[in-house]
């Protein structure tokens, strides 16, 4: 549980402060692994009792909503679904569903941050709670840290705006594309290995992509020190290297991870015959020289290593060292990520033809 800061009583507005920064706080966990950003807590006394934040798509939920999350763990914590004396706050206006479980409840106060123009149910659309019909009341204030609530969410949508363009750029008729949602479980682990949905990047205009889109995981500080060049096995992807990347943050070391053309999140040549190590060196280098990378230490996982000879000729000494990272270090293949970007045979043309040539 959190405590208000001890000593004197402050007044209410920056008591409900505090408490809707602690549930901006809970709205931003929601941010970072791609669900939309809203947070709640509620407070019981001075205490936190229950904390939640928008994750719907994680549990596959349609009810897991911030509000109702913090509802359910404060619920459990005093041993009564009425949770009477408290006061939930949370970033955004609550819609009808959340704003009747808040009634229901029998809630002291409900406290948000930013309206809901569309969908709001405490007087933007329809207010459920001025309602004298309804069985339970409870006092509703709105507006605090209102400007701090509205911009996250502004600045999560502009990020998945920017993301739907960068998906819709045009498609090779040769080349098949995973649709993104094929990758939210993905993203929903990421987040133990430090890596979030903005650490994900594409391009198309290299020289030798001809048009396919290249996808890449970037994390670390651009600090100018010597990047890491992760490249994921014949049968894998970028998220291979999670479980290698937190100790080489806690050291502050930049990390390249890219899918090679035919994985991943990148686009996939529809005929094995596309791949050649040859000509994803040759991309590589491409990619380094547009990034204005001169120099990197590469770092293979098991069956990259057939790639070792084409990278040397087209890299040079721009690779700095190489090392060959056993698998006990990497995430070994399991259906819930390795199959992700490969729904179909069609898909799997750059699997098939670099786990050949890895044999």
């Amino acid at each position: 549980m959190s405590r208000a800061p001890i000593g004197m009583e402050p007044p209410a507005t920056i008591q409900d402060e505090h408490w809707m920064a602690e549930a901006l706080a809970q709205a931003r966990l929601a941010a970072d692994v791609g669900e939309v950003p809203v947070g709640a807590v509620v407070v019981r006394q001075g205490c936190i009792v229950g904390r939640g934040h928008n994750q719907p798509v994680a549990v596959r939920d349609p009810t897991a909503h911030a509000e109702i999350v913090a509802l359910r763990q404060a619920a459990q914590a005093l041993g009564n679904y009425r949770l009477e004396g408290c006061t939930l706050y949370v970033t955004l206006e609550p819609c009808a569903m959340r704003a009747q479980a808040a009634l229901h409840a029998r809630l002291e106060r409900v406290v948000y941050g930013a309206k809901e123009p569309r969908s709001g149910a405490a007087g933007s659309v329809l207010d459920l709670f001025a309602l004298p019909a309804l069985n339970a009341h409870t006092q509703v204030q709105g507006g605090i840290l209102a400007d701090q609530a509205a911009a996250l969410m502004q600045d999560f949508f502009r990020r998945r705006r920017a993301q739907q363009r960068a998906q819709a750029v045009p498609l090779r008729d040769d080349a098949l594309r995973t649709p993104e949602a094929a990758f939210v479980g993905v993203w929903q682990r990421a987040a133990a290995w430090r890596v979030t949905p903005q650490d994900s990047y594409a391009c198309q205009d290299l020289p030798n992509l001809g048009g396919l889109r290249l996808h890449w995981v970037e994390v670390g500080p651009r600090d100018g020190a010597v990047p890491w060049l992760c490249l994921h096995g014949p049968l894998a992807w970028w998220p291979q290297w999670g479980p290698w990347l937190p100790p080489r943050l806690a050291r502050r070391q930049r990390c390249l991870i890219p899918d090679l053309i035919g994985f991943g999140q990148s686009d996939k040549p529809k005929k094995p015959a596309w791949h050649s190590p040859a000509r994803h060196a040759e991309i590589l280098r491409d990619w380094l020289d547009a990034l204005a990378v001169h120099s990197c230490r590469l770092a293979l996982a098991p069956g990259a290593e057939a790639l070792w000879p084409a990278l040397q000729a087209a890299l040079g000494p721009r690779v700095r060292d190489v090392i060959h990272v056993p698998a006990d270090d990497l995430l070994p293949p399991a259906a819930d990520w390795l199959d992700a970007p490969f729904p179909d045979r069609g898909h799997r043309a750059g699997p098939l033809a670099l786990a050949g040539s890895a044999r």
